[in-house]
């Protein structure tokens, strides 16, 4: 059965009048307790029509449109991750220096049996969890607490699992006056200094260095309809062509989507989406990010800290760099 809560962006809209044909069609049946072959048939035939449009849209994403699905309301975010994949999960508040910063969640807890810290960005999913997040906006002190935790991770000798989706750092002028540029700085190096195994996780946004403060990991993973980028398309629309109404031709141009970052070595891995994206499958791709990080886990397993820094370190230094000396 159709939702008819779910939210359609804009490129959806012939799928969404499907989809409210076929919830049409379903509500008459069930109310007048019958089901007759005629509206079993045209039910049917709609509804592999909407699967068929839903596999054709989603084949032929550009970069904004791939943009809108990152953003999609509906998306897993932190809380659904960690549910998912986080046993006995126990949250840390506070970077001792200020106060709690909700927009950086974090904690301990068991991942398939492995004891791990775990943070990243929270979203929220309605009005006021959005406001209480602060729509993934991290303030200074959620960077300090994320390097709080990180400390602990490599004091007790435990992997850390990061989860990015932030369109970037609050740019408030009490955040500016609290460090931001020093704390995002800070737990970029903490990320890169790191003893112990560090495996990102970009689901969403992974929005300038904001996510690059918790995205420094040994392993940088994408999910196939996320983005990663300096800034958003509509800033550097804003920057360079003074018209935020270009962001789809900036989006083009800075090659935000995971096949990209792949090719450019930014990301290691592209976690493929079901049809129609992680909205619409939440408990797949949630598995599926599971399985991605227990594997890198693994090989990560054994190495010492020294290690781990320095194919860390080297992994980064590699970014941009040309090959045969060009």
């Amino acid at each position: 059965m159709s939702d008819p809560t779910r939210t359609y962006l804009d490129f959806e809209r012939p799928l969404a009048e499907l989809e409210a044909k076929i919830e049409e069609l379903e509500s008459l049946a069930g109310s007048s307790g019958e089901d007759s072959p005629d509206t079993a048939e045209e039910t049917a035939r709609l509804r592999h029509k909407a699967n068929e449009q839903l596999a054709a849209l989603y084949s032929k994403l550009d970069p904004w449109r791939k943009t809108q699905v990152a953003r999609h309301p509906e998306r897993p975010h932190f809380r659904d991750y960690r549910k998912a994949l986080i046993e006995d999960f126990e949250e840390l508040c506070g970077d001792r220096r200020f106060s709690e910063d909700a927009a950086i969640v974090g904690g301990l807890g068991r991942f398939r049996g492995r004891s791990v810290m775990v943070i990243g960005h929270e979203k929220g999913h309605d009005t006021e969890t959005r406001i209480k997040h602060n729509f993934g906006m991290a303030r200074p002190e959620g960077y300090r607490k994320a390097i709080r935790l990180m400390d602990l991770a490599e004091k007790f000798d435990l992997p850390v699992l990061t989860f990015v989706d932030t369109a970037g750092a609050y740019p408030g002028l009490g955040a500016e006056e609290r460090g931001q540029s020093e704390a995002i700085a800070r737990s970029t190096e903490r990320c890169i200094n790191l003893g112990t195994p560090l495996i990102s996780t970009v689901t969403g946004e992974g929005g300038s260095g904001g996510a690059v403060a918790l995205a420094s990991g040994n392993v940088v993973m994408m999910l196939e309809h996320s983005i990663y980028s300096v800034i958003s398309p509509e800033g550097c629309a804003s920057i360079l062509w003074k018209d935020s109404a270009r962001a789809k031709d900036a989006a083009v141009a800075m090659k935000v989507t995971a096949p990209d970052l792949l090719e450019l070595k930014i990301v290691d891995e592209v976690i493929p989406e079901p049809i129609g994206g992680a909205h619409r499958h939440p408990a797949e791709i949630m598995r599926a990010v599971g399985n991605a990080i227990e594997k890198h886990l693994i090989a990560l397993e054994g190495l010492s800290p020294d290690a781990l820094r320095k194919q860390r370190r080297e992994r980064f230094l590699a970014i941009g760099r040309m090959e045969n000396g060009g």
